[in-house]
């Protein structure tokens, strides 16, 4: 959650208030100026990464894993690295293919199943959350991963730069998860997640854990995290010697499963998440 800082009461100082007119205003601009949003400003010459990443193309790390494999060019030319920065998508190919303008972003909540993956494209041939999205979507990219056996809700969008900043953990975006495991464990152990653990050498930060019920050894325990590594909330059950029978994320940021039929996938409506964007920075 962002926290809204209250308004500066300190005065503004007399140098500021004795300047003349014109260099005040020529002052304000400037601050406007480093106030606006990056997305604003940027209107010179960037990364290539991040001008695909904006047009939908995939995350910056998959555009550089393209240009690594010679799948985007210039006017015809493969582009090599170092890339150059650029102004603008005009003349930029992948596969072949001229890359669209940027459209607005969009959010769209997708169901995930158990026995698919988070991927385009498998080379076990396991099947992917692709195969299963209606047809007639726009290009979408996941913004973070469910493993295989992993269900519930996964967030997907258009726009790779919005995609990043949703999973990076600086964004303090949360995510909760609850997990059906057997064995034994007191709540008090899993309060003790709230300080962060080490695992392997792997240092996971704050969860909030709560013990929901229990039947006989199974339970169903509720975590919330906001970095969400790689098979986190299973290793940190598997550390206190839980078996994990079934796991499903319910919500991410102040998004949620809700009533969502298993494989059916919504857009978020244009006001929800342009103030969600809002809050988030």
């Amino acid at each position: 959650m962002t926290t809204r800082r209250p308004p500066r009461s300190t005065p503004r100082p007399a140098a500021d208030r004795d300047a003349p007119k014109g260099r005040r205003a020529a002052r304000g601009a400037a601050s406007a100026l480093k106030a606006k949003p990056s997305e604003e400003r940027e209107d010179g010459p960037q990364r290539i990464a991040k001008l695909l990443a904006r047009a939908g193309v995939g995350s910056r790390r998959d555009v550089e894993r393209m240009i690594e494999e010679g799948r985007i060019a210039l006017n015809g030319e493969v582009i090599a690295q170092p890339a150059p920065l650029l102004s603008s998508l005009d003349g930029l190919t992948v596969d072949g293919n001229p890359v669209a303008k940027p459209v607005s972003t969009r959010l769209y909540r997708f169901h995930k199943p158990a026995g698919c993956i988070t991927a385009a494209r498998d080379p076990k041939g396991r099947k992917t959350i692709y195969d299963l999205l209606p047809k007639g979507l726009p290009r979408l990219m996941p913004v973070g991963r469910l493993d295989y056996n992993t269900e519930g809700l996964l967030l997907l969008t258009n726009d790779g730069e919005f995609k990043r900043q949703l999973e990076l953990p600086a964004s303090g975006v949360e995510r909760t998860y609850r997990a059906r495991a057997f064995g034994d464990i007191s709540q008090a152990q899993l309060e003790e997640l709230a300080m962060g653990i080490e695992i392997d050498g792997v240092r996971y930060g704050r969860i909030d854990a709560n013990l929901e019920r229990r039947t006989g050894r199974n339970q169903w325990v509720e975590m919330t995290l906001t970095e969400g590594k790689n098979r986190e909330v299973r290793k940190v059950l598997e550390h206190f010697g839980l078996q994990v029978s079934r796991l499903i994320r319910t919500r991410y940021g102040e998004f949620t499963l809700a009533d969502l039929d298993m494989g059916a996938v919504d857009v978020v409506p244009r006001d929800e998440l342009f103030k969600f964007r809002r809050r988030l920075g």
